[in-house]
């Protein structure tokens, strides 16, 4: 479970000031396998948000509670015990290496801990999203879609309960992004676990659970 208790950044606390908001300064409970869509025009924090949710972040008030324990008092080992077993993350930056391959990319993330999956799969979701055919490329000469679909099967070969999204589909095609949302919500449906997911507009691309607006 997560609770979201009165959140607000600090660096946003101004700019905030006076709009109106279902997720900053709230209290918000999010259930395990709920589909979270949270929209915000630029700038109102979608990105900041995502990185307090996976402990990236503790300039803010309020507190986040991930199975009633406060993310902040976690010490590192413990962070980083959730982020390999309980929440995943496709960051908007991406965050690849650029001179390893591919396949090398998703690889330090599926043999982390006692692989979750094997790489046949990774191969098959590989061939699902039609990044098949660059998984040994290095990913700097990969194209910014190419390199965003890496991202989103590198979050999924880890086991998690929650997968948090940063506007995870910016830079594909139409076609890509149904491939990609079929992908996501496979493997949420098989774990049946949950996600939060920002985008700048409200979409149809999930059957979610709530649609929140920063």
């Amino acid at each position: 479970m997560l609770t979201l208790n009165n959140l607000m950044p600090d660096p946003l606390r101004e700019r905030l000031s006076g709009k109106t908001s279902s997720v900053w300064n709230c209290t918000v409970q999010f259930e395990p396998g709920e589909w979270v869509n949270i929209t915000a025009p630029s700038g109102t924090g979608k990105t900041t948000f995502i990185h307090i949710l996976y402990g990236l972040r503790k300039d803010y008030s309020g507190t986040v509670l991930f199975n009633q324990t406060d993310l902040r008092s976690l010490d590192p080992d413990a962070l980083a015990t959730v982020r390999q077993q309980k929440i995943s993350i496709i960051f908007q930056d991406l965050k690849l290496f650029p001179h390893l391959t591919v396949r090398e990319n998703i690889e330090l993330k599926r043999i982390l801990q006692e692989p979750y999956c094997d790489a046949e799969q990774v191969t098959a979701m590989a061939e699902q999203l039609g990044i098949a055919g660059i998984l040994n490329q290095p990913a700097a000469i990969c194209s910014y879609g190419e390199q965003q679909r890496a991202c989103i099967i590198r979050a999924l070969v880890q086991p998690f309960e929650w997968l948090i999204m940063d506007e995870p589909f910016s830079h594909l095609d139409i076609d890509n992004i149904k491939k990609a949302a079929a992908l996501i919500a496979e493997e949420c449906k098989r774990r049946r676990a949950g996600f939060i997911v920002t985008d700048l507009d409200e979409n149809n691309l999930f059957p979610y659970t709530h649609k929140l607006h920063l």
